[in-house]
């Protein structure tokens, strides 16, 4: 049973496109390995592709998920949208770690549920 849900934050568009989808995508199986829910929001490209939308569309789609999340996985690089999303999710009392260890510390998960 998947208990907790975690936001996955980091660039998307900042550099190879492929690559920052590919790493979230991965982020997000090391999540759901221990037992977590993982909401990737850059698995929109693929949405985005066949139907695109402004930024803005998809920050705010981003947003409704943030406000039930239990905690955010902040990736490295450099990312002004993840920006926005930690520093919403700071002020909501959401925390924000940047490893998929530290996540399910702070969540108290303390096996892989593989």
């Amino acid at each position: 049973m998947l208990r907790h849900r975690v936001f996955i934050a980091g660039p998307y568009s900042a550099g190879d496109v492929e690559a920052n989808v590919a790493r979230a995508a991965d982020a997000a199986a090391a999540l759901l390995d221990r037992g977590l829910a993982p909401f990737c929001p850059h698995l929109y490209h693929h949405v985005h592709a066949r139907h695109p939308r402004d930024y803005d569309v998809w920050m705010a789609a981003d947003a409704a998920f943030l406000v039930v999340c239990d905690a955010v996985l902040r990736l490295p690089g450099e990312s002004p949208g993840a920006e926005i999303e930690v520093s919403r999710a700071r002020s909501l009392g959401i925390p924000v770690a940047s490893s998929v260890e530290v996540v399910a510390e702070l969540l108290g998960v303390r096996h892989a549920a593989r």
